[in-house]
């Protein structure tokens, strides 16, 4: 993969401007808002504590993000890159807590017809899903705050744009609904499709992501339509 050239780089972001390369929060911000919302739709038996607690936490994180974001003007801060992580890690242990559960009524052999384990697995598969392309989407080259600049790191994934630049805007850059695409082919195939991982944490975070899709798919929902 060719290098970007720093000249041509800044003549695109005096050409289009930052504003006109940065990308929209809200699709991240909708993405967060279903994976609340099929947390709370979640068999209370398979919830950490009460049903409304870590709902309600998520709920309070994700206001602060919000609010600390349309508030601030220029770069992000660690602050509130710190909170929107500490966000997606929360519905990920959720989620990951809610597997457990269905994994352990299985292997401990609860009665819990079969209804019930659809209903339940479902929302984890897709709230694994959701939580993994914003972890991708937060995480890789800095954030989608540092992502806008020609400085920004190293790429930690591979898009088909980045090898064939003819094909896209030149100052094209990936944006949620790529991440989320990636994350949804990752689930499905078990294995990366058309978007390459390259960073170490970028291969792990894939890794945890198609065994936790494994476990719903492969045991929990297998066995459910079983026991139907």
């Amino acid at each position: 993969m060719a290098e970007p050239d720093p000249e041509t780089e800044a003549e695109l972001e005096a050409e289009w401007g930052e504003g006109a390369r940065a990308e929209p929060r809200w699709p991240a911000s909708v993405a967060v808002a279903v994976a609340i919302g099929l947390q709370v739709v979640l068999p209370h038996r398979i919830v950490l504590g009460p049903v409304w607690v870590l709902p309600s936490l998520e709920v309070a994180l994700g206001l602060a993000v919000l609010v600390t974001r349309t508030q601030r003007q220029g770069p992000e801060s660690r602050n509130v890159r710190a909170l929107a992580i500490a966000l997606i890690a929360l519905i990920n242990v959720a989620n990951l807590v809610s597997l457990g559960y269905l994994v352990h009524a299985l292997v401990a052999r609860h009665p819990v017809g079969g209804r019930t384990l659809i209903f339940a697995s479902v929302p984890v598969w897709l709230t694994n899903i959701i939580v993994f392309a914003l972890w991708y989407w937060e995480l890789d080259r800095g954030g989608p705050a540092a992502r806008v600049h020609a400085s920004h790191g190293a790429p930690d994934f591979l898009f088909p744009q980045m090898d064939s630049r003819g094909s896209t805007r030149p100052d094209w850059s990936p944006t949620f609904l790529d991440y989320l695409y990636t994350s949804f082919t990752n689930v499905t195939a078990f294995s990366p499709t058309d978007t390459m991982p390259l960073s170490a944490w970028a291969k792990v975070l894939m890794m945890v992501q198609s065994l936790a899709s494994l476990l719903t798919v492969g045991l929990v929902i297998s066995r459910a339509v079983n026991i139907l």
